[in-house]
């Protein structure tokens, strides 16, 4: 029986079916209704809508989460402390509820955790534009991932006459988050080399690899040669940035000012011939003014249309009315003929249940439990990894099919959480 699972812990109305010892193949499955001393429920089981995804989330949600998917959580004296001082305020930026900087942090972290990406890359825009989309350099770069006009175009960003996909966040971290996997494969699973070649491109650090006489799988990128010293300390501003969000719980101060209510953001496509952010957060009763900030690549609001479709990061609460068809007046409502249906088993309730014997969970009645997985990263162990999670190191080897001689290598993906499994198992 897998752990956390007894009957009692289900809900009340799972369908159970008696596998009676030395039945026919043939035979139906005999019902707990159908056993003698079961009396059936007077109710049948109202089938339940489907779940929508929740609209707001706890902000202490969001830093678990970006905690819980670091390559390198340690936190030791080689962390640059001049960097932990030029980021010292970054903390203050998430805790504060006059910013959007929060709901856009969980959303960075959100795609990284779902592509199986250290969230060590949720802390580039914070160091490239400070977690505002329509940040603009001198120099040309745009964006929260402060995309120059080239590299953007490279990763189907659209750039026209009034639409500069730069200031998207949905395009930008679209088109981010698919080349950081891209360098994260290419580079063995190595964060630090992903970051490097996110910052100086791909081929100059292969090429400071081979000048260097190194290799991804064994790199050491303080040691590469051949690179600016803007890249050679993108590492270190990674890693201190991590390490102040990373203490900044020892206040308890801080963790109350994320201990609040913070939107779900996704994207959704705007309707043609909407004509802007104004009427489309109107029509959606939705803040405009919110919508507006999240995305500047909007002028005043103002939607262009171009050569593909057009989508706004929104709260989840407005992605869902977007996407749900409501009829109009003029459509004519036909009355659907029900389908028939088939007699449904009658069930009894678990407390009863209890005085049955050989019981059968049906696995269908069990709802799905998200799981969570862990992307290795360098230095990372076998010991490391299962005292993170609080798991035993055998729990941790068992779930994934490792022993004790098993090699860990930058950017496998360990299963933390066991894969409940009731098919064909039984209850006691």
């Amino acid at each position: 029986m897998s752990r956390g699972l007894s009957l009692r812990g289900l809900a009340a109305g799972v369908l159970l079916a008696c596998a009676c010892a030395g039945a026919n193949a043939g035979e139906a499955p005999v019902l707990i209704a159908d056993v003698p001393g079961m009396p059936p429920t007077a109710t049948q089981p109202q089938p339940q809508p489907p779940a929508q995804p929740a609209s707001m989330r706890n902000g202490r949600e969001i830093y678990a989460r970006f905690r819980e998917g670091l390559a390198d959580p340690s936190c030791g004296p080689d962390t640059s402390e001049r960097w932990q001082r030029h980021f010292a305020n970054a903390p203050k930026q998430l805790a504060s509820s006059d910013s959007d900087s929060l709901a856009l942090f969980g959303y960075v972290v959100d795609a990284l955790r779902q592509a199986h990406l250290p969230t060590e890359y949720a802390l580039i825009p914070f160091v490239e534009s400070g977690y505002k989309p329509g940040a603009r350099s001198g120099a040309g770069p745009a964006g929260l991932w402060q995309f120059i006009a080239l590299t953007a175009r490279n990763h189907d960003v659209a750039i026209r006459p009034g639409y500069d996909g730069r200031l998207s966040p949905v395009e930008s971290t679209q088109a981010a988050v698919r080349y950081l996997k891209t360098l994260h494969g290419m580079f063995a699973g190595d964060w630090r080399l992903a970051v490097m070649a996110f910052n100086a491109g791909e081929y100059r650090l292969l090429g400071a690899l081979k000048r260097s006489g190194q290799q991804a799988m064994n790199a050491q990128p303080d040691k590469l040669v051949g690179l600016s010293d803007i890249t050679q300390g993108y590492v270190r501003k990674l890693h201190a940035l991590s390490c102040v969000l990373d203490r900044a719980d020892d206040k308890e101060s801080w963790m109350q000012a994320l201990d609040r209510p913070v939107a779900v953001l996704a994207p959704t496509p705007l309707p043609v011939g909407m004509p802007s952010l104004d009427a489309w957060a109107a029509a959606q009763g939705t803040d405009a003014g919110l919508v507006k900030r999240l995305n500047p690549v909007f002028p005043d609001g103002r939607i262009v249309r171009g050569g593909r479709d057009l989508r706004v990061l929104a709260p989840i609460a407005t992605t869902a009315a977007a996407t749900t068809p409501t009829p109009s007046a003029s459509t004519p409502t036909i009355a659907a003929t029900p389908s028939p249906k088939p007699e449904e088993p009658k069930v009894t309730t678990l407390a009863d249940a209890d005085t049955a014997t050989d019981l059968v969970i049906d696995p269908a009645s069990v709802p799905a439990t998200p799981t969570r997985t862990h992307t290795v990263g360098r230095g990372d162990s076998i010991w490391r990894i299962a005292q993170r999670y609080g798991l035993s190191r055998d729990a941790l080897l068992s779930r994934n099919n490792l022993t004790m001689g098993s090699k860990l290598h930058p950017g496998m993906v360990l299963k933390i959480d066991e894969v409940l499994s009731v098919s064909g198992a039984s209850a006691r």
